[in-house]
């Protein structure tokens, strides 16, 4: 998408590095869009001191941050040498965002790659790490203003300087000197549906694929145990419980991710 020379691969192409440093940052983006399905990528983070640093990986409506967009998020979110990264996720329909959750990860995803996965229909949206669902955000069935489901989206993945808000809410700021940091990737996939003007095939509800069948409207039984694991010790904020901010919560939160 931007400054191609920060962009590398490996010498068979398989993997692509993106490097931030006291210049630029990178990313990449897919030429296709897509509407519902499953997409998946490995990544392996900046390892060290990364306090500062945002990798990001994320579906849009656009290449830029419009205000009607749409937009489902990954954000890797850096840390002083030792500290554990925080990986925060994000919902936006037509431009607001604001529910944020934030999880602990139960390994180093520096040392290696680890799939990070996004399911999305018409009746969840349920965000993976090595297949382990770590958050579920339901549909309503009925028109409302919290669920993205009309527009298409491409893939995106950045790296970018956010030390104004990203350690330790800005306290913690990016050592340049040890720039640059390095995020790496692999193993992208979709198997979803691609985008066509006026509208694909495959846009209504047609059940013909397995994201789109009655199983991933839901979570399995053993996924609810990893859910139910997951939201026991590895949640760190859930805007749903932040009266303080929310003193009405906003109504997806009364959704039961259970059903």
């Amino acid at each position: 998408m931007w400054s191609e020379n920060h962009f590398t691969t490996s010498e068979d192409g398989q993997i692509w590095y993106l490097s931030l440093d006291n210049d630029t940052g990178c990313g990449f983006q897919t030429k296709q869009k897509y509407r519902f399905g499953w997409f998946s990528m490995k990544l392996k983070l900046v390892g060290g001191d990364s306090a500062g640093v945002v990798t990001a990986y994320y579906m849009c409506t656009e290449n830029g941050a419009g205000p009607e967009r749409d937009e489902l998020d990954f954000e890797f979110l850096g840390n002083r040498t030792e500290e554990p990264y925080l990986i925060q996720t994000n919902v936006y329909k037509n431009g607001t965002g604001n529910r944020e959750m934030r999880h602990m990860l139960w390994f180093d995803p520096t040392e290696d790659f680890h799939t990070y996965s996004v399911l999305w229909n018409n009746h969840q949206i349920v965000f993976f790490v090595d297949k382990v669902p770590i958050r579920v955000y339901k549909n309503n069935g009925k028109p409302n203003n919290f669920f993205p489901n009309e527009k298409p989206m491409y893939l995106f993945s950045s790296i970018w300087n956010a030390d104004e808000w990203a350690t330790r809410g800005g306290l913690e700021k990016t050592d340049w000197k040890i720039a640059p940091f390095v995020s790496s990737y692999k193993d992208f996939s979709v198997d979803g549906c691609q985008w066509e003007d006026p509208y694909p095939s495959c846009v209504s509800t047609t059940t013909k694929n397995w994201w789109d069948q009655y199983n991933a409207w839901h979570l399995s039984d053993s996924q609810k145990m990893d859910y139910a694991w997951v939201q026991r010790n590895l949640v760190i904020y859930d805007y749903c419980k932040d009266y303080e901010r929310f003193p009405t919560l906003p109504g997806e939160c009364s959704l039961s991710p259970w059903d």
